[in-house]
């Protein structure tokens, strides 16, 4: 079960984009859960410094649909270069990474 599991996080500017790319995501079965938490972010882009309000996405899935989900974020995303970082799952609760598996490639987990 090591590394079959992923939590990719992706940032959008606002809340309503955000939930809106969650549901769909999970509606397509490309995850099995999103959390959305909102942060307050400080970033250099082109020279100059920035400080806005944003909305993490920390999207559970498995690994093999990494490569997926990324084009969905980039297809469906207002920045030139939106952030998309990929964390292997390496343990949990077997129970529950199962449960991922189960969302993401089947109807079980409904």
């Amino acid at each position: 079960m090591h590394n079959e599991n992923s939590i990719i996080i992706a940032t959008y500017p606002d809340k309503e984009t955000a939930k809106k790319i969650a549901k769909l995501l999970v509606e397509s079965r490309l995850a099995a859960s999103v959390q959305m938490f909102p942060i307050e972010s400080i970033y250099r882009w082109k020279g100059k410094i920035y400080e806005e309000n944003e909305i993490v996405l920390s999207i559970r899935t498995k690994t093999a649909k990494f490569d997926e989900i990324s084009a969905f974020i980039k297809n469906n995303h207002s920045y030139e270069v939106p952030e998309i970082i990929e964390f292997p799952i390496t343990d949990g609760l077997p129970e529950y990474l199962n449960w991922i598996g189960e969302c993401v490639e089947s109807e079980i987990g409904d």
